[in-house]
């Protein structure tokens, strides 16, 4: 599992303010509005990308040397994080939407509980106040959250284009996730360096981390989906399958000899049994491994980009969750 901010007090206690600020910012005068807005939110998660505003909001504190203690995330670092996890939040009730999903983070999703409508309604509402926040940390921000929302958008249009799409490269893959995942995990990481008034060239060099540790998060997040069990994941295994959105794992397989077996199920939708036997033929293969080894990859070179920042505690912090998503996927193999 990646380090929690409850690992450093001083994220414990941003992460503290990060959730009053969070359900103060989904509060709508309409009762329901606000029930259906705080549906995921209340269901939990890490909030790993506010808590990646905040550390890179304060590689700035100290003399570098590692020994002073952090100080607590600036208001506008905490902000700048509800902002980033708003629209995380809201790019869920629209995937879930799209997936025809029924459960995520363990609880009923928005869409299979109250239908469609209101859950791309309440996904566009959270979006709408992600963009208020961010508009209310200056136009730099305001216009770096605009732009990513355009790119969870063409990375999500990037893997739709691909559904059951047997010819996908990995090349595709890796555009799409670079879109869907990795841009939301880098302009956390920007907005908080950019709130925090950091020197341009530490800007881009957090920026380069969280677009590394992006990309790293969605291998292994895939890497799992065919090893993790339903309860390890909140979900259930093996759905990217089921959707015909064939990941690394599936692609490498797929590129062998190989893969004709694999290639005789999918291509379709898959039922239950279909589903458990595609799991097992991507598991037999050297194909998981060979996706750690590109998620380590990954990781490398996020923690070179923090490397300048490294003896700082908020840098030290930022290298340990990189490193820790590999442990996360080791234990579940």
């Amino acid at each position: 599992m990646a380090p929690t901010a409850v690992e450093s007090p001083v994220l414990a206690e941003g992460l503290v303010r990060v959730e009053d600020a969070l359900l103060d910012a989904v509060r709508a005068e309409d009762p329901f509005l606000t029930e259906v807005a705080s549906h995921l939110l209340t269901a939990g998660g890490k909030r790993v990308r506010p808590a990646f505003a905040m550390a890179a909001s304060l590689t700035g504190d100290g003399d570098g040397d590692g020994l002073l203690p952090w100080g607590p995330p600036s208001k506008g670092a905490v902000l700048g994080g509800v902002a980033v996890e708003l629209v995380h939040l809201g790019s869920l009730y629209h995937d879930d939407v799209m997936d025809d999903a029924t459960v995520r983070r363990t609880v009923e999703t928005v869409n299979a509980k109250w239908g469609n409508l209101r859950a791309i309604l309440a996904g566009d509402y959270l979006l709408a106040k992600a963009s208020e926040i961010a508009a209310g940390l200056g136009t730099e921000v305001a216009a770096l959250l605009a732009a990513t929302i355009g790119r969870l958008c063409e990375g999500q249009v990037a893997e739709l284009q691909d559904t059951y799409n047997l010819a996908r490269t990995e090349e595709r893959y890796y555009r799409s996730i670079a879109g869907k995942t990795s841009s939301l995990f880098a302009t956390a990481c920007r907005i908080g360096a950019l709130v925090a008034d950091l020197d341009r060239e530490r800007i881009d060099a957090l920026t380069t981390f969280g677009e590394r540790y992006g990309m790293a998060f969605q291998v292994v997040d895939d890497v799992l989906d065919v090893v993790a069990t339903d309860e390890e994941l909140g979900k259930p295994a093996g759905h990217d399958l089921v959707e015909g959105v064939y990941t690394l794992p599936v692609l490498l397989v797929l590129a062998t000899p190989a893969g004709d077996q694999l290639r005789d199920l999918l291509g379709k939708p898959l039922s239950d049994a279909e589903r458990l036997r595609a799991r097992d033929l991507v598991r037999a293969h050297d194909a998981v491994p060979a996706s750690i080894e590109v998620a380590r990859g990954y990781v490398r070179e996020a923690v070179a980009a923090v490397e300048p920042v490294a003896a700082s505690d908020a840098g030290a912090w930022l290298i340990g969750a990189a490193r820790a998503l590999l442990d996360r996927v080791e234990e579940a193999r």
